[in-house]
């Protein structure tokens, strides 16, 4: 799969949009490509080095899929107890790569992606 592919599947997910959400930094990172749903990143890449995209990935399974794939490796800047990189040009299909962007897709959609901010009283 290349990025363009990548990034025509993302956007055909429903109420999906696309954002370059770093460009307003000054020493952010410009290339990022960042994939929403409902206000919420499921798919990253780095459109300077399009080699990997980052996904959500339920914690349960990460062991397992990095056990079974080359492919599959650390995420690009993410905790990898919920991400996951996907390697474009691995062992993975085109078939696996889009599973696993949908996976990513219906968690944020779900809210399941979502870590839980504490509420924090002042004393």
């Amino acid at each position: 799969m290349n990025i363009e592919e990548l990034r025509q599947y993302c956007l055909s997910l429903p109420d999906s949009n696309e954002k370059l959400p770093f460009e307003r930094f000054f020493h952010g990172t410009h290339s990022i490509l960042a994939f929403y749903t409902g206000g919420h990143i499921f798919c990253f890449i780095d459109i300077d080095n399009p080699d990997i995209c980052t996904v959500k990935c339920p914690a349960e399974l990460r062991d397992e899929l990095t056990e079974r794939h080359d492919g599959i490796v650390q995420p690009y800047n993410m905790n990898p107890r919920g991400w996951i990189g996907l390697r474009l040009e691995s062992d993975l299909s085109d078939t696996e790569i889009r599973s696993l962007i949908r996976q990513s897709y219906d968690m944020v959609r779900n809210g399941k992606g979502k870590t839980k901010a504490k509420n924090r009283r002042r004393m």
